[in-house]
């Protein structure tokens, strides 16, 4: 496993709707390890592939929770209700946070490293990261979803750094 550079914006790669995978192999299972160390070793809650520079739809979130690592191939948002809005910051806008809404629960479907389809259920917080991730895929950036920017100050009072 080896530590990716992050792609920073304004790369080319970030606005670009990504490819979907067609092969599952070892070099994809190659690719999401090295995913993970780097969202870690960036202190991510996830990572798309475009942020490492790869134009393919694949993602991975892990908040820490029961869920452990999720890994998002070719994911879709297949049903979205409610609402939450709260600060959200991103790896490749090192610095920057602000304020965006997302749905409050969500279902998804993706496929695993393995090429099984499956589906998932989030809410709350887990919901915003993963939405945060599958719009990389299609080159939506949290930034155009900004109600407010955030200073570090806010930030701290909000408890989120």
């Amino acid at each position: 496993m080896s530590i990716r550079k992050i792609v920073e914006y304004p790369a080319e790669v970030l606005e670009q709707q990504c490819e979907k995978v067609s092969v599952f192999d070892k070099k994809l299972a190659k690719l999401l390890d090295d995913m993970y160390e780097t969202m870690v070793e960036f202190d991510g809650v996830g990572l798309a592939a475009p942020q490492i520079g790869i134009s393919k739809q694949i993602a991975i979130v892990d908040i820490e929770d029961k869920h452990g690592t999720i890994e998002l191939i070719n994911p879709e948002i297949i049903s979205a209700a409610g609402e939450q809005t709260d600060p959200e910051g991103c790896l490749s806008f090192p610095g920057l946070y602000g304020e965006v809404s997302r749905s409050n629960n969500i279902t998804v479907k993706a496929y695993n490293r393995k090429g099984k389809l499956y589906e998932l259920k989030a809410e709350g917080f887990l919901a915003r990261a993963i939405q945060h991730e599958i719009d990389h895929l299609h080159g939506i950036l949290f930034t155009s979803k900004v109600s407010r920017y955030l200073d570090e100050k806010e930030l701290e009072e909000l408890g989120t750094e």
